[in-house]
C-alpha cells in the first residue's frame, strides 16, 4: 500500500504543477499577445512621440511599483508555499504583507506627486502620472504572491484574462486621436484595480482570510525579511528603467519610442519563460529543503532545454528583425530594427539569470549573493550608460542593456558554482 500511496502523492503533486503551468501559460500568452495588438495601434494613433511619452512615464512610475511590491512576490510566495497546510500562518502572512504594501503605496503616492509637480518635465503631463499610479495601486492590492504560494494560479489567470481584455478593448473604442493619450494609463489602471478587488473577494470567500491591519512590529518583520529582494529588484530597475529615463532626457520622446518598441518585443519573448519560472519556484523551494543535489539536477535539465529553445528563437528573430518590425509596427518604426537585433539576446540571458539567481540562489537562501551581483551590475550600468547613450542615443542604450545582462548572468553563475561545490563536498 505504501508504494501505491507514494505514487498517488507524486501524481497529485505533478498534476498541480501541470495545472499551474497551463494557467500561467495562458496568462503569459495574454501578456504577450495583448501588447502586440495594442502597441501597434497606439503607435499609429498617437504617433511615436506620444508613445514615447507613455513609455517614459511607465519607466518613471516603475520605481514606485518596485517600492510597493518590495520583493514580496518572491519572499511572500516562498513563505506561503511553506505554510500551505497552516491556515493560521497564511492569515498572518497575508495581513502582514498587505499592511506593509498599503503603507508603502501611500508613501509612494506622496513622493511621486511631489516629484511630478517639482519638475517641469513631469509637470507638463501630470495627469498621465496620476492615472499611471492607479496601475501601481491595482498591482499592490492584487496578492499574486499568495496565489503563487498556494499554487492556485487559476484565480490569477481568470481575473487577468477578463479585466485585461475588457480594458484593452476600451483602448480601441475610446482612444482614436492623439489628444486621447491620457486615457491609456487610465484604462490600464482600471483593469489592475478591478482585478485586485475581485482577488480580495476570492481570498475572503475561498480561503477564509479576513484582512486586518497589523501592528508595525509585524510590518517591520516582513520588510526586514524581504529587504534583499527589494534592494535587488530596485537595483534591476535602476539599470532598466533608468536607462529609458536617461535616453528620454538626452534624446527625447522619439528615441524612447524606437527603443521601447524594440525592447517590448524582446521582453515579450523573454517573458515566455515566466509561466515555467513562476510554476516551479514554490515547488523547488520545498524540494530544495528536502534534497539539494536532486533539485539542482532538475534545474540543470530545465536550463539546458531552455537554452536550446531560446537560442533557436534568437537566430530566427535576428535574421528577420526588419520583417518583424514592419509587420507589427509598420515601416515608420524601422528605427527599431537595429535595436531589436541588439536586444534579442536578452530573452536567453534573462532565462539564465532567472535559473541561476531566482531558482538556485534564492531557493538556497543566498539572497545576499543575489543582491551582490545586482549591486555590481547597477554601478557598472551607470558608468557605461551615460557615455553610450550620450554619444549613440537609443543604440547606445541597447548596447548597455545587453552588456549588463551578460555581466549579471556571469555573476550569478559564479556564485552558483561556488555554492554547488560546497553542497557536493558536504
Amino acid at each position: 500500500m505504501k508504494p501505491n500511496f507514494e505514487i498517488f502523492q507524486q501524481y497529485k503533486k505533478h498534476k498541480i504543477l501541470a495545472s499551474n503551468f497551463v494557467y500561467l501559460s495562458i496568462l503569459q500568452a495574454l501578456n504577450v499577445i495583448l501588447p502586440l495588438i495594442t502597441f501597434p495601434y497606439l503607435i499609429r494613433v498617437l504617433g511615436v512621440e506620444y508613445f514615447g511619452l507613455l513609455s517614459f512615464s511607465f519607466a518613471f512610475i516603475t520605481y514606485f511599483q518596485i517600492v510597493t511590491e518590495y520583493g514580496f512576490n518572491s519572499t511572500g510566495t516562498r513563505d506561503i508555499s511553506l505554510a500551505v497546510n497552516d491556515p493560521e500562518k497564511q492569515n498572518l502572512i497575508f495581513n502582514q504583507i498587505m499592511s506593509a504594501k498599503m503603507l508603502l503605496t501611500g508613501m509612494s503616492f506622496i513622493a511621486m506627486m511631489g516629484i511630478v509637480f517639482a519638475f517641469n518635465i513631469f509637470r507638463t503631463y501630470w495627469i498621465v502620472y496620476l492615472f499611471s499610479f492607479g496601475s501601481i495601486l491595482g498591482q499592490a492590492i492584487f496578492p499574486v504572491w499568495f496565489f503563487h504560494g498556494m499554487q492556485k494560479m487559476k484565480y490569477v489567470t481568470y481575473l487577468n484574462l477578463i479585466t485585461k481584455i475588457i480594458f484593452a478593448l476600451a483602448l480601441f473604442v475610446f482612444v482614436t486621436k492623439k489628444s486621447d493619450y491620457y486615457l491609456v494609463p487610465l484604462f490600464n489602471a482600471l483593469g489592475f484595480i478591478t482585478a485586485g478587488i475581485f482577488a480580495w473577494f476570492y481570498i475572503w470567500k475561498d480561503f477564509k482570510i479576513r484582512f486586518k491591519i497589523q501592528p508595525f512590529s509585524g510590518i517591520k518583520e516582513q520588510l526586514s525579511k524581504s529587504k534583499y529582494m527589494f534592494l535587488s529588484e530596485l537595483k534591476i530597475s535602476l539599470f532598466t528603467n533608468t536607462n529609458t529615463l536617461i535616453l528620454g532626457i538626452f534624446a527625447g520622446n522619439q528615441a524612447v519610442g524606437f527603443f521601447s518598441a524594440a525592447e517590448k518585443l524582446a521582453r515579450a519573448i523573454g517573458n515566455l519563460q515566466t509561466p515555467i519560472s513562476n510554476t516551479i519556484f514554490p515547488y523547488l523551494s520545498k524540494e530544495m529543503a528536502l534534497d539539494k543535489i536532486k533539485t539542482l539536477q532538475k534545474i540543470k535539465k530545465i536550463t539546458i532545454i531552455g537554452t536550446i529553445i531560446f537560442s533557436l528563437t534568437i537566430v530566427l528573430c535576428f535574421c528577420f528583425a526588419e520583417q518583424i518590425i514592419e509587420i507589427i509596427y509598420g515601416k515608420e518604426m524601422f528605427g527599431s530594427v537595429i535595436i531589436l537585433r541588439i536586444l534579442i539576446f536578452i530573452p536567453l540571458l534573462s532565462f539564465l539569470d532567472t535559473m541561476f539567481g531566482k531558482q538556485i540562489l534564492l531557493n538556497l537562501g543566498k539572497d545576499e549573493l543575489y543582491f551582490k551581483v545586482i549591486v555590481l551590475a547597477t554601478i557598472l550600468n551607470f558608468g557605461i550608460n551615460f557615455i553610450l547613450t550620450y554619444f549613440y542615443q537609443e543604440t547606445g542604450t541597447a548596447i548597455t542593456v545587453l552588456f549588463i545582462q551578460i555581466f549579471m548572468v556571469l555573476g550569478m553563475w559564479y556564485f552558483v558554482r561556488k555554492e554547488t561545490d560546497l553542497i557536493l563536498k558536504n
